[in-house]
């Protein structure tokens, strides 16, 4: 199956720093489904900045979708981008828009007739259960209630890849499990799907393969092999591709 990411020897510096990210190569198929894992500071951010388009590595080579983002355009990156669904740990809400119309903005940059766009919005605010707050505001909403609102945004177009910064944190295990269902659904759609988070509870229940990130390295953890087993060279370097 075709590759939708592909990182080569990637390393990124903010500035005259140090690299935070250091040859960084892996590859993630079309369909996939992964887990970002690494404690606090270790570039878990700093790897979804890149995949998302939002900085530039200071060297390698990045595709996405089977092109090198490098060297495109800069006017091309908007048509990338929009195949592409995030989720920001800091949710990014439009304060003066409703739920309903923050989550419909993707639908309606997209050109989506209105009433299309009322049937998809209603149905997934449902499948957050949000379909009580749909008039609200973010300012007027819990962070949790902000949180879902930011997930149902970041899938209504369904993606072709969606990253999703600890999209659990701020809820119940009910609505975790209810919003990592949802996951899945898109997945089975054909989503490429990349979740960071802290919660190994939820890497551990829902089995899928894991990125592993700590000191600005990487390595791959298959699915089924314990997290906290060691890398062989007691690096954290790439253990299989996929």
């Amino acid at each position: 199956m075709a590759e939708v990411v592909r990182f080569e020897n990637v390393g990124l510096r903010y500035g005259l720093g140090p690299e935070v990210l250091q040859d960084i190569t892996f590859g993630l198929e079309a369909g996939s489904f992964h887990f970002l894992i690494g404690p606090s500071g270790a570039g878990k951010s700093s790897l979804l900045r890149l995949m998302y388009l939002a900085h530039r590595q200071t060297r390698g080579l990045i595709s996405l979708f089977g092109r090198d983002v490098s060297t495109l355009p800069r006017e091309q990156l908007p048509k990338v981008r929009r195949r592409i669904g995030v989720m920001f740990q800091d949710f990014r809400l439009l304060p003066h828009l409703t739920a309903f119309d923050n989550v419909a903005l993707p639908l309606r940059v997209a050109g989506v007739r209105e009433s299309e766009i009322k049937r998809h919005v209603e149905e997934l605010l449902v499948w957050v259960a949000l379909e009580n707050h749909m008039d609200m505001r973010p300012p007027t909403m819990s962070g949790g209630q902000q949180q879902r609102v930011a997930i149902a945004r970041a899938v209504i177009a369904r993606p072709k890849i969606l990253y999703a910064d600890e999209p659990t944190g701020n809820v119940d295990d009910r609505i975790a499990a209810r919003l990592m269902h949802l996951f899945e659904e898109l997945n089975k759609l054909g989503t490429t799907v990349i979740i960071a988070t802290h919660n190994e509870a939820i890497v551990q229940e829902f089995g899928r393969p894991v990125l592993k990130i700590d000191g600005g390295r990487l390595r791959i953890i298959p699915q089924g092999v314990p997290l906290d087993r060691p890398s062989p060279s007691g690096l954290f370097d790439v253990e299989e591709d996929f």
